[in-house]
């Protein structure tokens, strides 16, 4: 389990050599670091830069804890260090220090998964429990669908934890299956270093993927480690009474595009009577809740023939609900650029949902302009009258720099628009603060 923190929340004078125990255990990992990083941690920003590391007492370990002081050896946070990474800390507690212990962990456990109680009744059964930083897990999400639990790294540095944290989820929570995501830059060294890979981590006895699968135990993250299952069958899993699949093992996210339920809802409101192409469809979730919302046709395009055969099943899943029954559903297979500025069929509601423009900062203002060009495109393809659903899923792109993008080609097309709304985070996916704030969408009717 991990370490406390030390009882005395101070740097001894003149250095970062914390005080003799009188034993030869090793002793905390403690940085000071600079001011600028004092000021961001204080107001309660959770990753701490290598380079804002000022003194270090010895080297650390990857998902070590490591006690952050400030100038005046006062203590500001601790967080899981990563020596080989430039966001050196990702925080777990600040402000005040407290032990890092079984009950701590238990107790942010049952504090995050109980925030989601009051959001979803029994018609939902697909949605994150845990959402990184903004729930003080950071690098770490975790997904319910129906009774799989989908748990995703963004960070080597929960490796050397990640048995406690399988453990915590299934005890806590009951859910047998779980299966384990990678990021790609946490793929290498958990493979090499710690022989764990993508896959099913645990399974209930009547898994016969499971069952299938060679497992051993490793002794780096204390968990049984299972080589992949050759298949996993999708997940079947309710939103709102809806049923959808999610290919946890290979889909893209965890396997389903959870973060965009509040505006499915939204477009299901806004359907009826309507043609309606959702581009960038992926697996069709906005054309599925637009037919329950008594849409005239849905288009599903996206340049993946294995996202729109996803979508037609998801169609099929829904046809015990007449609206849907009745709605015809066309797929198209094209890249959505291409086939937005090189064709003339109309439709009364578009949908523009595409994938992140901009996953470092130095796309920025190419993706802004991307943003604006697709915009302009998707206006092309509205009748009068129509309704424009522009989202961006871009980190590095501001609310505002995406609205104004919209708003200006709503104004390039010469029509008269309104706009309708707005929206950001669902309450599942909270963002506290602006690293974390990556979802956006907002409305116009033209």
């Amino acid at each position: 389990m991990p370490r406390n923190i030390p009882k005395s929340n101070r740097l001894r004078k003149g250095g970062l050599s914390p005080p003799s125990t009188g034993n030869s255990r090793r002793p905390g990992l403690r940085l000071r670091v600079s001011a600028d990083a004092e000021r961001h941690l204080r107001f309660g920003h959770p990753w701490l830069f290598a380079d804002s590391v000022r003194e270090q007492n010895r080297p650390g370990t990857l998902g070590e804890l490591a006690a952050i002081y400030d100038r005046r050896d006062r203590f500001l946070a601790i967080g899981l260090f990563d020596p080989d990474s430039p966001l050196r800390v990702r925080v777990l507690q600040a402000g005040k220090p407290v032990p890092i212990d079984a009950a701590w962990w238990r107790d942010r456990f049952r504090e995050t998964i109980g925030r989601r109680d009051s959001l979803f009744d029994a018609r939902t059964t697909g949605y994150r429990l845990i959402h990184g930083e903004s729930d003080g897990w950071p690098g770490l999400v975790l997904d319910r669908y129906d009774a799989t639990l989908v748990l995703k790294l963004y960070t080597a540095a929960w490796l050397p934890r990640l048995g406690e944290v399988v453990g915590l989820a299934r005890h806590e929570l009951g859910q047998e299956r779980v299966v384990l995501r990678l990021s790609r830059n946490v793929q290498g060294v958990a493979s090499d270093a710690f022989g764990v890979v993508e896959g099913l981590l645990a399974s209930g006895n009547d898994d016969e993927s499971a069952r299938r699968s060679a497992v051993r135990s490793h002794s780096r993250t204390g968990l049984p480690e299972c080589a992949p299952p050759v298949t996993l069958a999708p997940v079947v899993f309710r939103e709102t009474g809806l049923r959808f699949e999610a290919d946890v093992l290979r889909g893209q996210k965890t396997g389903f595009f959870l973060d965009q339920r509040e505006n499915r809802r939204i477009i299901e409101s806004l359907a009826r009577g309507r043609d309606v192409l959702n581009a960038f469809s992926f697996t069709g979730g906005f054309s599925v809740y637009a037919a329950r919302g008594g849409a005239r046709s849905v288009c599903d395009l996206d340049i993946s023939e294995h996202a729109l055969a996803g979508s037609r099943r998801n169609f099929a899943l829904n046809t015990h609900v007449p609206a849907v029954a009745a709605c015809p559903q066309d797929t198209i297979q094209a890249d959505a650029f291409d086939w937005l500025g090189g064709n003339s069929r109309k439709f009364d509601l578009v949908v523009l949902d595409p994938p992140s423009l901009a996953k470092r900062e130095a796309e920025r203002s190419g993706a802004i302009a991307a943003y604006h060009n697709l915009a302009r495109a998707g206006i092309q393809r509205l009748e009068p009258g129509g309704i424009l659903v522009a989202a961006s899923c871009s980190a590095h792109v501001s609310d505002e720099e995406f609205f104004a993008a919209v708003r200006r080609a709503a104004r390039h097309s010469r029509r008269t628009f309104a706009e309708l709304r707005t929206t950001g985070h669902p309450p599942d996916h909270p963002a506290t603060f602006t690293e974390a704030r990556y979802l956006k969408c907002i409305y116009l009717r033209l």
